[in-house]
């Protein structure tokens, strides 16, 4: 069943009363939504029809061991995910990330070495073509 989505506000909040929060001089945020655009016609530039949707699933065990792989990166206190699933629409959340370090160069290749696992390694997603059920 798809979630509720989370609230940034509440996760910076609780960021900066963490453990480590005094090393911390960056927080970086990704939300993941469902687009309109098939996967297709964005990353490969083939001609696809358009997206209403998408099935998302994902491995929780497999997305903790990624998170924990990211606090091993230099200069990274803080990480947080959130992971939607079920059926989604257009512009629903999939996903939320908050990565917490010390500088911005850190705290950007963290965020990519996360977001990057959890896409290639952590999920199961299938785009809902219009009018193809």
């Amino acid at each position: 069943m798809k979630k509720e989505s989370p609230s940034m506000d509440l996760w910076l909040r609780e960021a900066k009363e963490a453990l480590g929060a005094d090393q911390i001089g960056m927080y970086l945020t990704h939300n993941g939504v469902v687009r309109k655009t098939a996967k297709a016609r964005v990353r490969l530039g083939k001609d696809a029809a358009d997206v209403e949707g998408m099935y998302f699933s994902y491995d929780a065990k497999k997305v903790k061991e990624a998170e924990e792989e990211t606090l091993k990166l230099e200069g990274i206190y803080y990480v947080r995910t959130w992971l939607n699933e079920g059926e989604l629409g257009v512009g629903d959340d999939i996903m939320y990330v908050l990565i917490g370090g010390d500088i911005r160069p850190h705290v950007v290749e963290a965020l990519q070495f996360l977001v990057g696992r959890i896409k290639n390694e952590c999920v199961t997603e299938s785009e809902i073509i219009e009018n193809v059920r």
